[in-house]
């Protein structure tokens, strides 16, 4: 990897214990060094029970680690302010969910404008920009509908859309196929692979899935809480 581009990620040595009841303490990452460059499209991949959700949890901001340092962008995220990490969370994190995490009273189109209603957005311009987004993930169609009027794929489109509104510097995707038939997860890789080469999106993939990860630039492999290992992966969408 070139050090030209701007280094986003920027992890060393995160550890993250969980206290169980005393004297009981579970170690869960145990020293995890991570770097994603500006514009890259990786992929962290690995079984369950590996620390795959915690250490996208403390990518997020979600959670904090228990040691360690982070950067990302350049801002030191571990001694951060809570409210520093929340403008963080909304302005430079796309998150995508395998749950897909929408609000269930609210139509799509609303759904898309939440992130920009907490940035402050006024409310045309967050419904103007909301449309584009919807039409970029080709939901135009569908934005007045509410989440259990769509289907898996459909809702995944608008919480990827939902990812794009503040424009971030990283999309952070867990397991954003797994709760997808093969077909319509094909069409959201497809979707993530725009994102990276047409905007230059820094995307960071979650996955248990060796072929999905494949598809990525880097591909580093967690296990029992560290990353064993990094290689490259082709870049490209997978063969029919």
């Amino acid at each position: 990897m070139s050090d030209k581009r701007r280094l986003i990620i920027d992890m060393e040595n995160i550890v993250k214990r969980y206290f169980i009841g005393q004297p009981n303490e579970l170690e869960v990452l145990h020293g995890v060094g991570l770097k994603v460059y500006e514009g890259e499209f990786v992929s962290i991949v690995g079984p369950s029970g590996s620390g795959k959700s915690t250490l996208m949890n403390m990518i997020g901001a979600l959670d904090l680690p228990t040691m360690g340092k982070y950067y990302l962008d350049g801002f030191d995220m571990y001694n951060a302010r809570e409210d520093d990490l929340s403008a963080i969370r909304n302005t430079k994190i796309g998150f995508v969910f395998q749950t897909y995490n929408l609000i269930p009273r609210m139509t799509a189109l609303k759904n898309v404008e939440l992130p920009m209603l907490y940035a402050g957005m006024g409310r045309r311009e967050r419904t103007v920009k909301a449309k584009k987004l919807m039409h970029m993930v080709e939901m135009e169609d569908r934005m007045h509908h509410k989440p259990d009027e769509l289907s898996g794929g459909q809702k995944q489109r608008v919480a990827i859309a939902r990812a794009m509104a503040n424009d971030p510097a990283i999309i952070l995707a867990d397991e954003p196929t797994g709760a997808l038939d093969s077909a319509t997860g094909r069409l959201i890789m497809d979707i993530f692979h725009r994102l990276n080469k047409e905007q230059g999106k820094t995307i960071v993939l979650i996955t248990h899935s060796n072929e999905l990860a494949e598809e990525t630039e880097r591909i580093m492999s967690l296990k029992d809480g560290l990353i064993i290992s990094e290689r490259k992966g082709t870049g490209k969408v997978a063969a029919g």
